[in-house]
């Protein structure tokens, strides 16, 4: 049983080990970390300092631009780390760490895109009932429950990956810890887990899933119901945004985590993890930002007042 113990660091193997190679692709994450934080950190401002964005769509929005920010940060500065340094070893209780805040924040994003959802679904189908179904003791409520439930789910996943043993190999093949590569390396049975994982994340998944798409059925017929091109053409708008960035999400956590890893596909394992957890938090204020007009206007008036006071 000694042996079973031994083992108290790992090692994440990362993206490249040539040196040209790593050298590029930190200048190239440290660009979109930046931009992340900067573009998302712009969101937030803006829904919280301009009035005429005091409304629950971009009360979500925030809420969306705090978990990218936070879910990015989770992994791109170790990465960033572990490109321009040959150490990259990570002791198994800040691995627990990691894999605990990012399963968080990722699943708290599942379930924003489903209370975003159903905010659209409101609107565009109930406009007259909009203000009083969507008050902000309702945002609130919606926000409280998304947070809080993030918490039990992942300490659920984190407290069973505390029974599990690792006496060697220990090398991650990936930039960050997570639940399917702490399971190849694992010295116990991680049978448990990985049905847990498999039960839990496909029930929750499932549920937010018709929760997030089965209202786009009716909002589907409604807008098509809309008289006029202008109102179909907005409403579209609004709602291609959301399905856009839920489509880039569930690809992402279908294959990572759905789909078992095998070490003939490490390799697409890591493209898809940069996607998820450095790509995809930068594409989703892109998205909103460059098709809403609202935002566009908002910064428009917070740029040109910060002017006149210069």
């Amino acid at each position: 049983m000694t042996n079973l113990t031994k083992i108290t660091t790992l090692i994440l193997v990362g993206l490249s080990d040539h040196p040209p190679t790593m050298n590029g692709l930190f200048v190239f994450f440290l660009l979109i970390y930046l931009m992340t934080l900067i573009t998302n950190l712009i969101i937030f401002f803006l829904v919280l300092t301009d009035h005429h964005l005091h409304n629950p769509m971009y009360f979500f929005l925030s809420n969306l631009a705090v978990l990218d920010m936070s879910y990015s940060s989770v992994s791109g500065p170790r990465m960033l780390f572990d490109l321009v340094t040959k150490n990259r070893s990570i002791s198994l209780p800040a691995c627990t760490a990691q894999v605990f805040f990012f399963l968080y924040f990722a699943v708290s994003e599942l379930l924003l895109l489903s209370a975003m959802s159903y905010d659209r679904y409101i609107a565009i189908c109930h406009p007259l009932h909009y203000t009083q179904i969507m008050s902000w003791r309702m945002c609130s409520h919606l926000s409280v429950i998304i947070w809080v439930f993030g918490i039990f789910y992942c300490l659920v996943h984190t407290l069973l990956l505390l029974r599990l043993s690792f006496c060697g190999p220990n090398s991650i093949h990936n930039f960050f810890c997570d639940l399917p590569h702490l399971f190849q390396i694992s010295c116990t049975d991680p049978t448990i887990n990985i049905v847990l994982v498999f039960a839990l994340g496909s029930s929750v998944s499932l549920t937010a899933f018709l929760f997030t798409f089965l209202p786009y059925v009716r909002i589907l017929s409604t807008i098509l119901r809309i008289p006029g091109k202008t109102g179909k053409v907005k409403a579209f708008s609004t709602c291609t945004s959301h399905l856009l960035v839920v489509f880039i999400f569930y690809s992402s956590v279908i294959f990572i985590y759905l789909i078992p890893t095998s070490s003939n596909m490490f390799s697409v394992n890591k493209v898809f993890s940069v996607q998820y957890a450095i790509i995809n938090p930068l594409l989703n204020p892109l998205i909103y930002s460059l098709r809403n007009t609202d935002l566009k206007a908002a910064f428009r008036r917070t740029f040109s007042h910060q002017k006149i006071k210069k």
